[in-house]
């Protein structure tokens, strides 16, 4: 019987898993399954393109994955339980079904953040996905020359939404409101150049300012006052869909997973997790922030690890650092802010076209390395399973 692995997501990180595990294991030993709930694969570095009407590349996973020997399954994932081993998904056609699995990748990723500020949910757009963000992209050609525009959030993809819908609709009036400071982990540099673009841009930014409330047109804050917004984006903050922390498995407070050095679950062998479900210790005293560049990284090291575990073999370590935070200031524009290792700003960065052109060079490698993640990992593929799987799963480390 062929052991069964099911990667819940095909995002950056679940693509890259499961893609990495195909190369590595032998097909008649495995069966891999992925299951994923949209189609497509999705540039979510991207997301606030589509929003200001950019066409963006069209990537069927079913493409992505021809020739691997992955079964790929469209449906969303609506349960899993961690101790019977089934995951509990519902097809595009609304059928429920269950899918048995020996070893789960866990990679469903995260959403917007927000739900508990009265009217998010109900009036604000985010930037998550190519539904929202295209939702965003109809609102807002709906609007007329001097419409109020609030983004809330002052972290990079608050930037990345503001900067790309200001200079894509220089008619509007984006404002950009955050809870605490707008680029706070940027060398002195970079901040000095997103000032410059927001001036170039006509953005205005409010720091300090907390929102409290959301209806159609408004938008309030703690300190009583009304800003006018016929559109609200809200990106201030991410948080992990709500299936894991209803499983018996071992999760934060926010629901992340909680893993060890080789992202498999504290609690549960047989569970890896990945990309911003995952909550995984960093190289320094803070977990992986989430991001693309934790997660391919993330990927790769759980796949490494479950098929040395399953083929008897010392579990490698891939090293997981930062180098570079890459920010989008509309087409033509960025900052590529290079980094400590643990995520610290270094005294170097790089403004402008230039940039630009980093920034759009690492977007379409990443899509590339997860279209093609076996290409960063030609070494030791489709070794054999050794008898003793289920004991190397379970007694381990």
């Amino acid at each position: 019987m062929k052991h069964r692995i099911v990667v819940l997501g095909a995002g950056y990180a679940g693509a890259n898993a499961a893609a990495r595990l195909a190369s590595r294991l032998h097909p008649t030993d495995v069966e891999i399954t992925v299951v994923n709930a949209d189609p497509d694969f999705v540039e979510r570095v991207r997301m606030h393109q589509l929003a200001a009407g950019q066409e963006l590349a069209h990537r069927p996973l079913a493409e992505i994955f021809a020739d691997t020997g992955l079964v790929l399954r469209i449906a969303r994932v609506e349960s899993v339980d961690a101790d019977s081993k089934f995951v509990r998904a519902r097809d595009e056609q609304g059928a429920e079904f269950e899918i048995a699995y020996d070893t789960l990748v866990y990679a469903l990723g995260s959403t917007a953040a927000g739900n508990r500020v009265p009217g998010v949910a109900e009036y604000a757009h985010t930037v998550t996905d190519p539904r929202a963000a295209l939702r965003l992209r109809d609102r807002l050609a709906e609007l007329e020359p001097g419409a109020a525009i609030l983004v809330v959030g002052g972290g990079l993809t608050g930037i990345e939404a503001a900067t790309e819908i200001a200079e894509t609709r220089p008619d509007l009036a984006v404002t950009l409101a955050a809870r605490t400071g707008v680029g706070e982990g940027l060398g002195d540099k970079a901040r000095r150049h997103l000032n410059a673009v927001f001036d170039r841009l006509g953005i205005a930014v409010r720091t300090h300012t907390e929102i409290t409330r959301i209806d159609a047109t408004t938008a309030s804050t703690s300190d009583d006052q009304v800003l006018p917004a016929a559109v609200t984006v809200w990106t201030a903050g991410f948080t992990v869909h709500p299936i894991a922390a209803a499983t018996t498995l071992t999760v934060d407070p926010t629901g992340r997973i909680m893993v060890d050095r080789t992202m498999r679950s504290l609690s549960h062998p047989d569970v890896y997790a990945v990309g911003d479900a995952a909550l995984a210790d960093g190289p320094g005293d803070d977990p992986f922030r989430m991001s693309c560049a934790s997660g391919i990284p993330m990927a790769w090291q759980a796949a490494d690890s479950i098929a040395a575990r399953l083929t008897d073999r010392r579990v490698p370590r891939v090293p997981i650092f930062y180098v570079a935070q890459c920010i989008s200031l509309g087409r033509h524009d960025a900052v590529l802010q290079f980094v400590t290792a643990d995520d610290r700003a270094r005294n170097f960065s790089i403004t402008g076209r230039r940039a630009a052109r980093y920034k759009e060079l690492i977007c379409k490698g990443a899509a590339a390395i997860a279209a093609h993640p076996a290409a960063v990992a030609p070494i030791g593929r489709h070794r054999r399973l050794t008898a003793a799987t289920p004991e190397i799963l379970t007694a381990t480390s």
